[in-house]
Formats: structure tokens, C-alpha cells, sequence
């Protein structure tokens, strides 16, 4: 599918212009993953994956709509690598696929049951190597223009399917920094989950980006693992 930026809703098209931005410039250790991406690639060429950063909303106003939201799932508990974590829809890339759009709303259709002709693609946004599972991960920014239900289509890679309301996401009561060892990511803790890691980093980017972000405390920095008992998930 070709992407259609055209066709952004006007509240949207702040986060589409500044998609070719860097989404996750306020993360300090994006620099640092980046670094790790060139000293690996020496030894072997990371995997290829892609993810769909799917937004819905009235179309109608310039003003972000009161029903606007994101679409996320929460990886199963038995995975190998990031089990239990909060993601957007996506995957690694198969051989048939036919760049990161294709992959992303292939992923997206395997995983919550999305429709592909009920998305339209609006730009791709830059690749982000995450190195504990060595994937470069290309973030698609897509609008949701015929909401249909999702539900979880396969159990052993996926727990939760949930729209999370972008009101909910920006809520300053709602966001804070989380901490690990050599590790800092911006979070946000709604509906019983907290959003960190890549997910947050892109999230927050383009919050920051479209001139959405409210203000909120960016010294409450709170342990990673804390964190995550807090809403009953583990690393």
C-alpha cells in the first residue's frame, strides 16, 4: 500500500509532518542503542521488523476529538523476549512483504484482527535498532478511517488488545520516567499497563512532536521493576 499523508485527518497532521522527525529525540538512550547497532552489525546485520503505530479519531475537526486513540497489545507472558511487555502491533519482516507498510499491517491483521482496508498508511518514520532482540524496527504511522472490533487472534504471541484513549496517554497524572541500570525511558501507566521502553520512547516523541504534550514532571523517575508491580507485570 502506498502511503497517503494527504488523507490525515486535520488534528493528525502535525504528528505526519514530523514524522520524518527523530520520534524518540528525548531519549537520551536512543544515541546509545544506536552505537550498540553499529558495533553489532559488525558481526551480523540485525533482523528487520516493523510496527503499526495506529491512531483513530473523528476526521471531521482540527482539534485533537475527544475519541481519539491508539491501538495496543500486550505480548504474552510466554514469550521468549519481551514477554508481558506493552507494544504496538508488528513483527519481523517475512520474505513476501513489500517494504515496512506491508509488514506492519500484515502484523497488525495476524495479531488484533485490523483490516487492511480499513487503515490508511501516512508516513514511515525513522528505523529504531533495539538491541536486546537485534531488530532495526520501522514505526508506520497509520490512521484508523473505519474502526472495526479487534479482539486477540493468537494467545501464544499476544495477551491484550486495547484501544487506549489518547486523553488517557496525556494526562500528566499518568506519565512519569522509569529507571534501570544503565537504562531511562519515558512511561505512561493506564489501563492496568505500563507503556515503556520502545513503545513509550515512540509515543512520546510524537506527542512532543505534534504539540500535543501537556506538561508533566520528568524528575519523577521511578524504578523500572517497581514500576511494573505496580500494575502486576514483570520483566
Amino acid at each position: 500500500m502506498n502511503l497517503e499523508p494527504q488523507q490525515a485527518p486535520p488534528w493528525l497532521r502535525p504528528a505526519v509532518e514530523s514524522a520524518a522527525a527523530d520520534a524518540t529525540d528525548t531519549l537520551d538512550t536512543m544515541s546509545v542503542a544506536r552505537a550498540m547497532r553499529r558495533a553489532m552489525a559488525v558481526v551480523k546485520e540485525p533482523r528487520q521488523a516493523a510496527v503499526l503505530v495506529l491512531f483513530s479519531g473523528d476526521a471531521t475537526g482540527p482539534v485533537r476529538p475527544d475519541d481519539a486513540d491508539v491501538l495496543l497489545t500486550q505480548r504474552a507472558s510466554t514469550m521468549r523476549q519481551h514477554r508481558g511487555q506493552v507494544a504496538f502491533p508488528g513483527g519481523a519482516v517475512d520474505p513476501g512483504d513489500q517494504g515496512p507498510v506491508d509488514t506492519a499491517l500484515r502484523e497488525a491483521c495476524e495479531e488484533t484482527g485490523v483490516r487492511r482496508e480499513d487503515v490508511t498508511p501516512l508516513a514511515v518514520m525513522p528505523t529504531l535498532f533495539v538491541p536486546p532482540s537485534r531488530f532495526d524496527v520501522t514505526p508506520v504511522l497509520a490512521y484508523w478511517h473505519n474502526p472495526a472490533e479487534v479482539r486477540v487472534v493468537n494467545t501464544g504471541e499476544t495477551e491484550r488488545v486495547v484501544r487506549v484513549p489518547l486523553s488517557e496517554l496525556l494526562d500528566p497524572a499518568n506519565r512519569f520516567m522509569v529507571r534501570r541500570t544503565g537504562y531511562q525511558s519515558p512511561a505512561f501507566q493506564v489501563d492496568g499497563m505500563l507503556v515503556w521502553g520502545l513503545t513509550g520512547g515512540i509515543l512520546n516523541g510524537i506527542f512532543k512532536n505534534a504539540g500535543w504534550e501537556l506538561d508533566w514532571d520528568h524528575n519523577d523517575v521511578r524504578d523500572l521493576e517497581e514500576a511494573l508491580a505496580a500494575v502486576g507485570m514483570t520483566l
